[in-house]
């Protein structure tokens, strides 16, 4: 994006923070307006393609296509036993739990023995943690290696997904914080793993969400966490990120976007309609920062853009402050006796790959794992790198024979191991 592009994009977010900034009844659908062009600036600006296409392929045409890729993709179709836990504030939160194929007698699936060989594995419970503006099915390709192999409990953190309006937000007006998102893992892992073994996975914000577990409860990962996973997160320092934006302009962005975004959030009704009538726009800047190569199956792209498309703009609003609080790089050293990987893409623009070398830098046995030609949606654009590496921490942790280490499935050359 060019600095004179930036400027324009800069100038428009100020005009609509200045807009929301009045507050008066009547004054709600021009700041609303107005922010809504300032947010269209910056999709023309990340979405020229778009543009292009829009004017050679029609509205119909395009309209088919979203609806064949909805049918035909088995993205975010699997589906486990349901349960739900309750935060402290009242908040429920859902979670699905996949068990461990019961032994038969008969030999081990082809899946089974690529992942982890002839013997089964032990009983441990893997908890998966998504992202902001995601939910649980984020996790599709992992979900589906590991199913029936090793059991795995996937949860929507709250106001996401299937769980409820965080109640101390909604009612109270409470800020969100990342402290308690870790309250909410936790209420989570007490309902659906009351006991044995767990090995996190966090991606983005679940990562956060671990890291926030780790703070406040440390004698739970002492005591009953044997392994974690860290994917394209952050310990800290997010109010640095440029997101691939001239500085000048990020700068300036940054200062105002919290009042645009809650003018925005007190209009939500208004702004989805807006939302729906610009997502083919709105398209391009998903895919932008979600993926770096060119070659994503489309049904995946899709796949992603409903589940950030279906996040409420009061939701996104009202999480976005919370990440330039968050810090806690202090709670890593609760993993330092386990084995950890830590992996990112080296195109992210959102949780730059600098930032799990800071993570890795903390942990000097972990594993770093970066993955050249991809973005922030690492799992789902590299998902057999993902799988592997997360097979091969199982083993570290004794959660299966050292001896079934992955040899073939899900190795790539695009991906580059940091030794440690």
């Amino acid at each position: 994006m060019s600095e004179s592009r930036a400027d324009v994009m800069t100038d428009a977010v100020a005009a609509a923070a200045a807009a929301s900034a009045a507050g008066a009844a009547g004054s709600w659908r021009r700041a609303t307006g107005i922010a809504g062009a300032a947010i269209g600036v910056l999709a023309a600006s990340a979405a020229a393609g778009v543009a292009v296409e829009r004017m050679t392929v029609g509205r119909a045409v395009r309209r088919k296509a979203r609806l064949a890729l909805d049918s035909a993709g088995p993205y975010g179709t699997l589906r486990g036993t349901p349960g739900k836990a309750y935060a402290d504030d009242g908040t429920e939160l859902y979670y699905e739990v996949d068990e461990v194929e019961p032994d038969t007698g008969a030999p081990p699936s082809p899946r089974r023995l690529r992942l982890f060989g002839r013997k089964a594995p032990a009983p441990v419970t893997v908890v998966f943690c998504h992202g902001y503006c995601l939910n649980q099915d984020s996790w599709h390709f992992q979900r589906a290696a590991l199913r029936g192999v090793v059991r795995t409990v996937h949860w929507d953190q709250r106001s996401h997904g299937r769980s409820g309006r965080g109640v101390a937000q909604h009612r109270d007006r409470e800020p969100l914080t990342i402290d308690r998102l870790g309250r909410d893992l936790k209420a989570v892992v007490d309902a659906a793993v009351p006991e044995g073994p767990i090995v996190l996975v966090g991606h983005s914000m679940g990562g956060m969400t671990v890291m926030a577990l780790a703070a406040e409860y440390p004698e739970l990962i002492r005591e009953r966490v044997v392994a974690t996973a860290f994917v394209g997160t952050s310990s800290g320092r997010l109010g640095e990120v440029s997101f691939g934006l001239p500085v000048a302009g990020v700068n300036a962005i940054r200062r105002v976007l919290p009042g645009v975004l809650r003018a925005l959030g007190q209009q939500a009704e208004l702004v989805e309609k807006g939302r729906r009538a610009t997502a083919e726009l709105f398209a391009g800047i998903i895919k932008r920062y979600s993926f770096a190569g060119r070659d994503i199956d489309p049904a995946v792209e899709r796949f992603a853009e409903r589940m950030i498309e279906s996040t409420p703009i009061d939701v996104v609003a009202e999480f976005y402050p919370a990440f330039t609080d968050h810090d806690k790089t202090g709670a890593l050293a609760c993993f330092r006796d386990m084995p950890v990987l830590v992996l990112a893409g080296v195109q992210d623009l959102v949780t730059p790959s600098a930032h799990s070398e800071a993570i890795a830098d903390e942990l000097p046995d972990a594993e770093l794992v970066l993955v050249p030609d991809a973005g922030h949606l690492v799992m789902l654009e590299h998902p057999e790198v993902v799988i592997d590496r997360l097979a091969d921490l199982l083993t570290r942790a004794g959660a299966v024979p050292a001896a079934a280490t992955v040899s073939s499935y899900g190795t790539s050359s695009s991906s580059t191991v940091r030794p440690r």
